[in-house]
């Protein structure tokens, strides 16, 4: 815990000397910048694979059992929506909500679920609580299991909400929309797919999200392992055994490796270091791991919610993610604990009388607390000093997603659980039989990358498998070139009636469902506007589009944060421009204030920044 805050003469916080903190801040800078130098590559994200030709294998769906013949169809629509991960459902009930009911949804997987259809591998779990991040839970009535809903419930929760709002007579799985053509004559978007289906649509909104591509690391020598190798979104339990609560019996003779100790790595390594002969984790950088503090939940605590409470919690959630006071903490979790050390280390209101570098020392002064307190839980469960060592992680909290588990750390106090530090420098290359670093081979009979999706792509057509035409055929990726060009995140000029769900040059909150239930929730508000004027087309305009891009990529704190953190996807691999990153190119007062900017903007009524016709 914070000691009580201390107050100057001036009535300032105090801000505590290193003496007082026990380390000196200007130290640990230094230290976290070392670490950060030591994984810089170059090549930044073009240091990954592109799932391709001899690696195309890597994208297809093992899950789909039976393909599903039908013939091609040829329909008008109003609105036809790409992806059916939860982005896509929260449109389709908002848009039936708003009275819009002559919809399509297409998507190549095989069912709902979208990232939660994908990602399978055992362990999996959602890492905000399932009280916010099941969306649609006050609509279809359901009560998560426990605070953090594990990967089947959450994929059977898609499929409720698909019975709950009538979308499967509504879908089209197994299918890839392989080209948007706007048709200027008719106002229409022509959308062409992989099964000879013809959509005339009014309005189209991708939906088909960055988290579902799976991405390979570049490593020399990757395609000629003569072992069993698969990613960690398409886990291939005909070889492990077991299902996604672990239990994978046909690993006990197996040397097992695995590349990749993110967020999905730390889900699924207990559960092959508890089956595998041998287990290698190849680490690049470590994560911050935290305690999960996860538990049932309480019948009668569901039973006494009010209509409108998980709205209510998620604004709660969000509010104090972004620095805003609150009452009450509702979801009080190592999310937002972080945020509530800084509000007591600055004595409440006291942000006001500092000045912004003053501010941002006491940030730094909370980060490095958060950071010495996790790498002291290291020390205090991992046996082996150099081991433990090594799983310590040096950058700043927010450089990387936050990591909540249980029982990753404790694997390596396992006699067949070796971990293989690169040194930040990664794995050497990979061989017919195995892996190397550092000179040495890793003799290996198994291959699992835990290396996340591509998400660094600045155009849907390389990442969605299609291509986009807009008004006198401009492609979008030209559109795109030098970076995403929008509106508010949602629309471009030229490529009328043609919406994005997503979280860049949007407003950011970790609560990803959240971000689309009011993304959904404004795309139908302006949908419905547009029809109730008698309109058929919409579109940014040239100078709203050009003052939105310069907004959310003119510099700002995320910006220089996220500059000096370690290599990953939040700041395209340490080498971004500024604005390539998946955190940056952000709105920036934060998620709160730019959800409420949309709400204030559509109840303005003028439909400002855009040209309708």
């Amino acid at each position: 815990m914070n000691k009580p805050v201390k107050f100057d003469a001036s009535g300032k916080p105090h801000i505590p000397t290193a003496e007082e903190l026990g380390f000196d801040p200007a130290e640990m800078r230094r230290k976290y910048d070392a670490e950060r130098t030591r994984r810089l590559r170059p090549d930044g994200a073009r240091q990954y694979l592109d799932i391709e030709g001899d690696l195309k294998q890597y994208n297809d769906d093992p899950y789909i059992t039976a393909r599903i013949e039908r013939a091609p169809v040829t329909e008008d629509i109003e609105v036809a929506i790409l992806g059916a991960g939860f982005g896509g459902m929260l449109l389709a009930a908002r848009l039936q909500e708003a009275g819009i009911r002559s919809f399509r949804i297409i998507e190549r997987a095989g069912d709902f679920g979208g990232t939660w259809y994908w990602n399978r591998y055992p362990g999996a779990q959602c890492d905000v609580e399932s009280y916010i991040y099941l969306p649609l839970l006050d609509e279809t009535g359901y009560m998560p299991k426990e605070k953090y809903s594990f990967g089947p419930e959450i994929y059977e929760h898609a499929q409720r909400i698909g019975r709950h709002y009538d979308l499967y007579p509504r879908a089209h799985f197994q299918t890839q929309v392989r080209e948007l053509r706007w048709d200027e004559a008719g106002s229409r978007w022509v959308v062409r797919t992989d099964r000879g289906d013809v959509f005339n649509a009014r309005h189209v909104v991708i939906s088909s999200g960055s988290l579902n591509r799976p991405k390979l690391p570049g490593l020399p020598g990757i395609r000629g392992f003569k072992g069993h190798m698969f990613h960690t979104s398409r886990w291939d339990y005909a070889y492990t055994g077991g299902s996604s609560e672990g239990n994978l019996d046909k690993l006990g003779d197996k040397r097992v490796g695995i590349v990749g100790t993110g967020a999905t790595g730390i889900q699924c390594i207990p559960h092959l270091g508890k089956a595998a002969g041998h287990l290698y984790v190849f680490q690049r950088t470590a994560s911050f791991v935290d305690e999960r503090r996860n538990s049932p939940t309480d019948p009668a605590w569901y039973r006494s919610l009010k209509r409108g409470w998980q709205a209510e919690r998620n604004q709660n959630f969000a509010s104090l993610l972004a620095g805003i006071p609150v009452e009450t903490d509702l979801v009080s979790d190592g999310w937002t604990d972080l945020f509530k050390s800084l509000n007591e280390l600055l004595g409440g209101a006291g942000a006001a009388s500092l000045s912004p570098e003053e501010l941002a020392l006491l940030g730094e002064i909370v980060d490095y607390r958060h950071g010495n307190r996790l790498r002291a839980r290291v020390d205090s469960i991992v046996k082996d000093p150099a081991t433990a060592e090594a799983l310590k992680a040096w950058y700043r909290p927010w450089c990387k997603r936050p990591t909540f588990n249980d029982e990753y750390l404790p694997t390596f106090n396992r006699p067949n659980v070796t971990l293989v530090d690169t040194g930040g420098k990664g794995v050497d290359r990979v061989t017919e039989k195995g892996v190397v670093v550092d000179g040495v081979e890793y003799a290996l009979d198994c291959l699992i990358f835990a290396t996340g999706f591509e998400v660094s792509r600045v155009t849907y057509t390389h990442q969605a498998d299609l291509e986009i035409f807009g008004r006198n055929g401009q492609k979008l990726g030209d559109h795109w070139a030098q970076g995403m060009r929008t509106y508010h995140g949602l629309l471009s000029h030229g490529f009328p009636n043609l919406f994005h769900m997503g979280f860049t040059q949007t407003g950011f909150s970790p609560n990803f469902s959240d971000n689309l239930n009011r993304q959904a929730e404004h795309i139908a508000g302006v949908l419905a506007e547009v029809a109730a004027r008698g309109r058929t087309s919409v579109e940014a305009t040239q100078q709203a589009e050009a003052d939105w891009v310069a907004l959310v990529n003119s510099p700002n704190q995320m910006t220089e944060y996220l500059a000096n953190c370690t290599p990953g996807y939040y700041n395209a691999e340490g080498t971004s421009k500024g604005n390539d990153g998946f955190l940056q190119g952000q709105y920036p007062g934060g998620g709160v204030q730019f959800y409420e900017m949309l709400a204030q903007w559509r109840a303005k009524g003028d439909l400002a920044g855009l040209s309708l016709r």
